[in-house]
């Protein structure tokens, strides 16, 4: 589970990066400057949780174990931004963007997440 947490802490950074950098082109950025906090390791390393959940639900259509990882997601930002706002440590503030609650998640993230479970399901499947 240690291997796993590492594994997945740092590939959550990594497409933090990826997916900032992005954003930045995308608003004319011409360096594409992604970045994350140090506070997201640990955040991004719970998902190390999906390997012994996938055991559990491998038998059910990729769908739906893309919607219960949505699930699972959405509520491990929501309360780990939580805590993190009321100590003021939160490194993401949604409030200035549509379809989200308590500036702690954005609902038109959904696919995003539905994709990095999966995602992480593989990768935790094949390290195993």
């Amino acid at each position: 589970m240690k291997r796993n947490f590492l594994l997945c802490g740092s590939v959550g950074w990594c497409l933090e990066i990826l997916w900032t950098g992005f954003h930045a082109l995308c608003a004319g950025e011409s360096t594409m400057m992604g970045k994350t906090s140090l506070l997201m390791f640990p955040i991004y390393g719970c998902a190390a949780v999906i390997g012994p959940v996938y055991k559990k639900i491998a038998a059910l259509p990729a769908v739906m174990r893309g919607f219960l990882y949505t699930t699972g997601i959405f509520a491990a930002e929501y309360s780990s931004g939580s805590i993190l706002k009321h100590f003021h440590m939160c490194p993401w503030d949604y409030s200035d963007t549509p379809y989200h609650y308590k500036g702690l998640i954005r609902f038109d993230y959904a696919p995003l997440w539905f994709f990095t479970g999966l995602l992480f399901e593989k990768i935790l499947t094949k390290s195993s």
